[in-house]
C-alpha cells in the first residue's frame, strides 16, 4: 500500500504554496491540488468579481474584493481555501497571503466540487464569526444556494429564477441571477454535465 503524504503545518503549506506552480488547498495537514476551471466557471467568476468591485468602488470603499487567487484561512478547521470570490471589510485584516475575517464568500460549483462546497467548505466557512453570507453558484444551471447568518443561526435559500437576488449585507451588493450568469451558455434542462475526476492529495 502506498504511504500517505506527510501532514504539513500551516506554515509549511504556505511556504510550499509560495513556490508551487499549481494552486493547492490545505485541509488539516493535507494538500489538495486544484484542477483548471471550465469556460462557464471563469465567466461566472468574472461577472461576480466585476459586479462586486463596482459595488465597493461606489459604496463601501473600505471593503476589498478578491478573486480566486486569495486564500481564506479557517482556523477552527485548520484549512486554507481559495474561494472564487471573497470580500473583506475589516481594515485590520491585511495579511498579504490570506484573509481571516471575510464577510462574504462565493464558490462557483462544478460536479467535482459540489459536495465539497456544500458540506466541507460550508461547515468550515460558517464558523467564521465575520461571515454574513455564503453562496454556492452552479456553473451549469441557473441555481444558487445562499446561506445567510440570521441572528445566531444560519438559514439557507435556493435561488433559481432570473430575478432572484443574491445579497451581500457587508458590501451592500444586490446581484440578480441574470447578472451572475450574463454571457454564460447554460445546459438545457435534463442534461447532466459530465463529471471530471475528483481532486486528490498532493505528495
Amino acid at each position: 500500500m502506498k504511504p500517505k503524504p506527510a501532514l504539513l503545518t500551516p506554515a509549511e503549506y504556505l511556504e510550499q504554496e509560495g513556490r508551487s506552480p499549481i494552486k493547492c488547498e490545505y485541509v488539516d495537514g493535507e494538500v489538495h491540488a486544484m484542477s483548471g476551471a471550465k469556460r462557464q466557471h471563469n465567466l461566472i467568476a468574472a461577472n461576480l468579481v466585476y459586479r462586486a468591485r463596482g459595488a465597493s468602488a461606489t459604496g463601501r470603499k473600505e471593503c476589498q474584493v478578491f478573486g480566486s487567487d486569495m486564500k481564506v484561512y479557517v482556523e477552527t478547521h485548520n484549512s486554507f481555501y481559495y474561494p472564487d470570490l471573497s470580500v473583506c471589510c475589516d481594515g485590520s485584516d491585511r495579511n498579504e497571503l490570506f484573509l481571516v475575517r471575510p464577510c462574504f464568500i462565493i464558490e462557483v460549483s462544478s460536479p467535482s466540487t459540489a459536495s465539497i462546497d456544500r458540506r466541507e467548505k460550508r461547515a468550515a466557512y460558517t464558523t467564521l464569526e465575520s461571515l454574513r453570507e455564503y453562496a454556492i453558484v452552479d456553473q451549469s444551471r441557473m441555481r444558487v444556494e445562499l446561506y445567510r447568518r440570521e441572528s445566531i443561526a444560519w438559514r439557507g435559500y435556493i435561488l433559481d429564477q432570473a430575478d432572484d437576488v443574491v445579497e451581500s449585507s457587508c458590501l451592500e451588493l444586490r446581484l440578480d441571477l441574470r447578472q451572475i450568469y450574463e454571457g454564460v451558455d447554460l445546459l438545457p434542462p435534463g442534461v447532466a454535465e459530465p463529471e471530471p475526476p475528483e481532486y486528490t492529495a498532493v505528495e
